[in-house]
């Protein structure tokens, strides 16, 4: 899914709002079995109720993986249960290796589970990213400036230039591709942050993770749209925990449906 598709999904449902797939068993309704065919099952009926207000979904890979080969077969499933074009498809593998060892990540994840994009952490340089930047209509979404608390030990830590290690990081990286194959992660617990993070990368996209139960909210968010929107804004534990009974999935519609109605406010 190329930029202007993604600028139009997000005008045609007025959403920029992600979903989070961040299915764990543990959480999950009590009628549904705690194996890897329950969250397949989970994930196919929050798609379902979420697919009118959503514009992506982004399936965090540890919650697949904990479940051994069954979770890899869920996760190619639930991929398999979002239409194509009807959401970007973002893998959260937060893959950071480097050369030939990238170039395979990104075989898994592009070709194999054809997925639309996946977050990187760059912090072993540029060729921790390139390799994925070989693949046409796929996203290398990087890590930026991030909503945890840890940000301070690495990312906001200042350099000799006066820059923080997150700016340089990202200017660096934004040079290695351009605004159609290169989003950035921006906490939306960073508010402070995001009119000189907007200033500095006008044209990007930003995956912004940590509204609701992290602490950031929508409203301060405007700082970081751009004429495109430029935003999807993730949304996981109030979604798709939403109920913990057998009307999950509709408890479910109902929040996404909430985030979508604020959403079309700021889009206008």
């Amino acid at each position: 899914m190329n930029k202007a598709e993604i600028v139009q999904l997000i005008r045609r449902k007025q959403s920029f709002l992600c979903v989070g797939l961040d299915s764990d068993p543990a959480k999950m309704p009590g009628h549904l079995p705690k194996t890897a065919e329950g969250v397949l099952a989970f994930n196919e009926a929050i798609i379902k109720s979420t697919l009118p207000y959503a514009v992506a979904y982004k399936l965090n890979i540890a919650f697949y993986e904990s479940l051994g080969e069954d979770g890899w077969h869920a996760l190619a499933r639930t991929i398999e249960k979002i239409p194509k074009g009807e959401a970007l498809i973002i893998a959260d593998a937060k893959r950071g290796d480097i050369g030939n060892t990238a170039a395979q990540y990104a075989k898994a994840f592009f070709e194999q589970l054809d997925c639309d994009a996946i977050t990187i952490s760059p912090y072993m340089g540029a060729d921790s990213v390139t390799p994925f930047l070989a693949f046409d209509n796929k996203w290398s979404i990087v890590l930026g400036l991030t909503s945890n608390k840890g940000a301070e030990d690495v990312e906001l830590q200042r350099l000799e230039n006066g820059r923080f290690v997150f700016q340089e990081t990202m200017t660096r990286i934004a040079k290695l591709g351009n605004s159609e194959n290169i989003m950035f992660v921006i906490g939306a617990t960073k508010a402070e942050y995001f009119s000189p993070i907007r200033s500095e990368f006008p044209d990007h996209f930003f995956l912004v993770p940590g509204v609701g139960a992290q602490g950031g909210t929508l409203e301060e968010l405007k700082m970081l749209m751009n004429g495109d929107i430029g935003l999807l804004v993730n949304s996981s534990r109030q979604i798709i925990f939403a109920s913990s009974g057998e009307d999950f999935a509709k408890a479910s519609a109902m929040k996404a449906s909430e985030l979508q109605i604020q959403m079309s406010q700021m889009i206008g």
